[in-house]
């Protein structure tokens, strides 16, 4: 366990910790709560056909890629290459 501000232990779950999920959740009501989302979700929506046709090809490329499938070969992808390249197991 490591201290937490305040000097508080948390203990980390996984990809996360319950403090975390509880401060997110508290918040996230809070919010629902005290605006109207419907509201908002009318702003939010495309103003006309042309931004609504932009996001749903946006949104159907994004959705092409494969979980295992790189979205670019950039410079993360070249790291793991040269460093398993330079790994005494790797040869």
């Amino acid at each position: 366990m490591k201290p937490a501000r305040g000097g508080k232990k948390t203990t980390v779950q996984g990809e996360g910790d319950y403090d975390a999920a509880r401060r997110y959740r508290k918040s996230a009501e809070q919010f629902v709560r005290s605006n109207d989302t419907e509201d908002l979700a009318r702003k939010a929506s495309p103003e006309s056909r042309e931004e609504a046709d932009d996001l749903e090809r946006a949104e159907d490329l994004g959705r092409s890629r494969g979980r295992d499938e790189p979205a670019s070969s950039g410079p993360h992808e070249a790291t793991r290459e040269t460093v398993s390249k330079r790994s005494p197991d790797a040869e």
